[in-house]
């Protein structure tokens, strides 16, 4: 209750702030500028399917809709508000846990699938454009920063990660900065085990021009829960780091790369001291309908606990299967983590019926330990997805990891080896 009543004071504060360009002089109808707003709706139907030893085999079906409303700018004043739900319809033959920790529902002998039952209130919040290049936003929001892989709102899952924040963006040229407060996350586990947090993060980039786009970063999370299954404290870091990434053209091919590098220490002394290092560097290219794509990234951990980034929507990296998730859904190794991986994906220009702007995705990954080199194993993940009727897309998803057989001593054991099949049916406004 205390985070929604910092929520609502915070977007009584931006309010307070843009009253008096909003209402000055001769103010437009506010009811029109309500019903002259955009709907907001989108319900996803999905089944997913765990085999992983030696658990008894993982089974859900869910739906979750998402509802709300968006008004029209009113001075520069823009209010959001939506809900969620979500719901199974089989029993629950599966398991709602932190990975790793305790189990939220019983049912410890089925593979974790964290979509459990759920009804919240998703976005609330409140944003203020006095001009063009800058925007304030307050309240409970949805936050996606690049590619996710540092902050993030967990869509993959139904129950999606929000942040209760104030949130400041500024946009000139090529210069881009953003900056959060935030004081609470509304994590995945449908009201439980979420996040106070006193934390900062700062985001700036510049694109010099198209082949080159530099950005630096630092994320001070700082968080506390009177729940011990939450791992608050243990996911409390100061991550700083850089980016350079672009687009080129090379003949008939359209080239992209990105290169990151980022350090994580401990914040306030939450932690025992450490200090880790991440690398990351991918070069993809495009010609006509293919792409092929290769990446390496690198995760270091010291043999107690691994580079994390507890903010991230982590199942876009490191497998689909999630196999290395770990606590607070990090996906990590405390021996760290190397790995190279190998995307191809077709994008048919065929128009049939039914049957529109298909995609076929094939992935391969090979996962070393960082500290040892040891090899831990190997994942194949395959997708297929296609708009099958107006806003209605079909997607069907594969990932299977398979554990080495065995490791060096002195290595940690990886995880168990497991297969996912996914069918989903979404609807979207």
């Amino acid at each position: 209750m205390r985070h929604m009543l910092k929520t609502g004071a915070a977007c009584a504060a931006l309010l307070g702030l843009g009253a008096g360009s909003a209402w000055a002089g001769d103010a437009p109808d506010l009811p029109a500028a309500v019903v002259a707003g955009k709907s907001i709706f989108d319900v996803r139907t999905r089944y997913e399917n765990v085999e992983q030893t030696p658990l008894k085999r993982g089974e859900a079906l869910t739906t979750r809709i998402q509802a709300g409303w968006e008004s029209a700018d009113f001075h520069g004043v823009k209010v959001l508000l939506e809900f969620a739900g979500a719901f199974h319809t089989d029993s629950e033959h599966y398991n709602v846990a932190v990975p790793g920790g305790a189990s939220l529902n019983g049912r410890t002998r089925y593979p974790v699938i964290n979509d459990p039952s759920f009804a919240t209130l998703n976005r609330a919040q409140l944003s203020w454009t006095p001009a063009p290049f800058f925007t304030l936003t307050a309240g409970r929001q949805r936050v996606l920063i690049d590619d996710q892989r540092f902050i993030g709102n967990v869509g993959w899952r139904q129950d999606e990660q929000r942040f209760d924040a104030v949130r400041a963006d500024f946009a000139h040229g090529g210069l881009k900065a953003t900056y959060l407060y935030v004081f609470h996350v509304d994590r995945i586990f449908g009201g439980r085990l979420d996040w106070s947090s006193d934390s900062h993060l700062v985001n700036v980039a510049y694109e010099v021009a198209p082949p080159l786009r530099l950005e630096g970063f630092t994320y001070a999370l700082d968080f506390s829960s009177h729940d011990p299954r939450a791992a608050a404290a243990p996911n409390a870091s100061f991550t700083a780091g850089a980016r350079a990434s672009g687009k080129a053209k090379a003949g008939p091919l359209q080239l992209a790369y990105d290169a990151t590098w980022a350090r994580q220490t401990e914040y306030r002394g939450r932690t025992t001291p450490f200090r880790l290092d991440f690398w990351q560097a991918d070069l993809s290219a495009t010609y006509k309908i293919l792409t092929l794509k290769g990446d390496y990234e690198q995760l270091d951990g010291n043999g107690v606990r691994g580079f994390t980034t507890p903010l991230a929507t982590t199942h876009g990296f490191q497998g689909w299967a999630d196999a290395f998730a770990a606590s607070a859904g990090n996906k990590t190794h405390r021996d760290g983590i190397r790995d190279v991986n190998v995307t191809f994906v077709v994008r048919p220009s065929w128009k049939i019926p039914g049957f529109a702007h298909p995609e076929a995705l094939v992935r391969y990954f090979d996962f070393q330990s960082e500290r040892t080199g040891a090899y831990l194993g190997r994942e194949w993940d395959a997708q297929l997805q296609a708009t099958i009727a107006p806003k209605l897309t079909l997607a069907i998803k594969y990932a299977g990891f398979e554990r080495a057989a065995q490791v060096p001593r002195g290595t940690s054991a990886p995880p168990a080896s497991r297969t996912k099949l996914w069918l989903t049916l979404e609807y979207k406004l």
